[in-house]
């Protein structure tokens, strides 16, 4: 039968959604995780990544670097606090951020996310981006010079003690200023802003009252220790950002002709990659969060990536070097650049970009190849939820508005598939009298096609209509931080994490978790949306008449617990709107029939279950 036939290929069409999710997302995922389980002590790069107390003391190849990671003594693993008490610092007190900078080497290395907790509990731990070196997982920026091959001159290091001038936490409207005096006429000072959301703009200055010239080089870095355990595989997480023309992220599409493919793997392997750039930003990405080194667009750099070994640990760092500033007896040189440290907020991040006259910023995000759905999909939620107030109704409202628009062609299709219906007598004739001529019977059925006005493919364009959304709504609930911990209602308190239910437990009524058990636990996790889902997509596929072929039969009887359990470990957000798109085609599906004469199969099928049930028992 052919309306059978364009059911099963909408079948293999849903199938292959989520094929191409396993082969583009869940394997690379995988393949991550493998690469990053081998061994990561190389030791031919552990000469870059070797700490040095004083970057510029001794003669250099080239015109001056900036230090490579660690700090001049030897770090030995503590606590976070007990790594933030060795050193004086200055509070940092935003609406956004609260940390503090270290006096002892300048350094921003002191950073939690005050918006954002680590749970949905809202009494957990603010999430920590920066820490400082010596802790379990240094993560900092550091703001410098260094000096020119032969240079002697005493320049602050990662152990320098600076001294604040006034008091006072760095606060939005409340700058701090540091300042050193390396006691050979250098008089070197910092001055640190930063506003509401999650950018510090640092401005060096350095006053020279010796006798002689003297150059420098000012540079900025990120330095973070130990490799990032590995994301979901679908969002970019590594090194990241806009050289020029040159766009790096780990396989995402970018409008630049060359963009290169990046990871902490690739910076193992290469070790370094260098840059010679203007118009750039750069840094490291999380899932949802970022640290990126910003210099004025209209700066020449000597940007560069590099990854080392501090004794086991590995290292990674993003840095970069300006122009030589020589500064003569009496004068002053300065240099200024931002760093952004904190949520990737789609608003904040388009705001910079857009402020700041940034090289594509917005890339900071990882909306996928197919960005030109993804973005439209994000602002259409984005802008119901600020009607609504829960993205999981809006997430239900933008499915109803796809429903309404595609509705036209939805309703075409569905109407081609009731003349179908009607005209299975006629169908089953053809099919008998040409039983022995498939020629023939194809022939006739196209004559009956063109007279009854028939589209043999119309019951799959629904299920195209559907790829696109289906992708573009789990990329938003992927990447997007305004979907983190977003709560829809009763025990969902989180669409973008899977449905924490499970039936094999009775929802939560027996004290125990099935998930745990070995080996097969992980089959265990139905929560009761999948559970929902499964039944609509079964309802969906009981409203039309069973296929004669047996085979057929077993496929469509079981794809619904099979997408039950497939679907079980995705976001909420995304099998909620499964679900809904499944009532909202039963519904339309059933109404359009209705109005075409077609008899709805849908009570009968499931009636035929019960009685064929009931005829096998007896």
């Amino acid at each position: 039968m052919e309306d059978q036939k364009n059911l099963l290929l909408a079948v293999v069409l849903t199938g292959i959604v989520l094929l191409a999710w396993q082969y583009f997302f869940a394997n690379p995922q995988l393949e991550r995780q493998r690469q990053l389980a081998q061994p990561q002590q190389q030791t031919q790069q552990t000469q870059q990544a070797q700490p040095s107390a004083q970057p510029s003391a001794s003669p250099q190849a080239g015109p001056g670097a900036p230090p490579q990671a660690g700090s001049s003594a030897a770090e030995v693993p503590q606590t976070r606090e007990a790594a933030l008490a060795t050193s004086p610092r200055v509070r940092i007190d935003t609406p956004s951020l609260s940390g503090s900078i270290a006096l002892i080497g300048g350094r921003i290395d002191d950073i939690a996310l005050v918006r954002y907790r680590e749970t949905v509990d809202p009494n957990s731990p603010p999430v920590q981006l920066f820490s400082p070196s010596g802790s379990p997982h240094p993560y900092y920026a550091e703001y410098g010079w260094t000096g020119a091959a032969g240079t002697t001159a005493k320049l602050p290091g990662p152990d320098t003690m600076w001294r604040q001038e006034g008091t006072g936490a760095l606060s939005v409207d409340h700058p701090v200023t540091l300042v050193y005096d390396n006691g050979e006429g250098l008089q070197f000072r910092r001055t640190i802003t930063v506003d509401d959301r999650y950018l510090f703009t640092i401005k060096d200055e350095v006053t020279n009252s010796g006798g002689a010239s003297v150059t420098l080089y000012p540079y900025a870095l990120i330095s973070r220790h130990g490799t990032p355990p590995p994301g979901y595989g679908a969002s970019h997480e590594g090194p990241i950002g806009v050289m020029g023309d040159k766009c790096l992220r780990q396989g995402s599409f970018s409008l630049y002709t060359e963009c290169h493919e990046e990871s902490y793997k690739t910076l193992q392997d290469k070790g370094a990659i260098t840059f010679d750039v203007t118009n750039a930003w750069f840094g490291f990405a999380d899932k949802y969060w970022a640290a990126t080194l910003i210099p004025n667009t209209d700066a020449r750099l000597r940007a560069k990536f590099s990854s080392g070994l501090i004794g086991q640990t590995r290292t990674y760092q993003a840095d970069y070097l300006l122009d030589a500033r020589t500064i003569a007896p009496g004068g002053t040189a300065s240099a200024e650049g931002r760093l952004f440290a904190g949520a990737k907020e789609v608003a904040t991040v388009n705001y910079y970009n857009e402020a700041l006259g940034l090289n594509r910023f917005e890339l900071l995000i990882d909306w996928g190849r197919f960005y030109f759905i993804t973005q439209p999909m994000f602002w259409s939620i984005d802008h119901i939820y600020r009607y609504v107030g829960n993205f999981g109704v809006a997430i239900l409202i933008i499915t109803l508005i796809v429903k309404l628009l595609f509705l036209p062609l939805a309703n075409k299709s569905y109407a081609s598939m009731a003349k179908m219906k009607a005209v299975q007598p006629e169908m089953q004739a053809i099919r008998t009298r040409f039983a022995d001529d498939k020629v023939k019977q194809q022939q006739a059925m196209m004559d009956l096609y063109r007279k009854e006005k028939i589209n043999p493919v119309a019951g799959c364009w629904p299920m195209l209509i559907q790829v696109p959304v289906f992708f573009s709504l789990y990329k938003v609930l992927l990447v997007t931080i305004e979907m983190r911990h977003a709560p829809f209602f009763g025990w969902i308190r989180d669409l973008s994490s899977p449905d924490p239910t499970t039936v094999f437990n009775l929802f939560g009524l027996l004290p125990f978790d099935p998930t745990t058990l070995p080996m097969f636990g992980s089959f265990l996790h139905i929560g009761a949306w999948p559970l929902i889902m499964g039944v609509t997509m079964f309802l969906q596929m009981k409203l039309n008449p069973p296929p004669p072929d047996p085979a057929q039969q077993v496929v469509f009887n079981w794809m619904p617990v099979i997408f039950t359990f497939m679907m079980a470990n995705f976001s909420a957000g995304l099998v909620i709107y499964w679900a809904w798109n499944n009532t909202l085609s039963v519904a339309q599906q059933s109404f359009i029939m209705h109005r075409h004469g077609a008899k709805i199969q849908l009570w009968d099928n499931l009636k035929a279950l019960f009685v064929k049930k009931r005829t096998v028992e007896r």
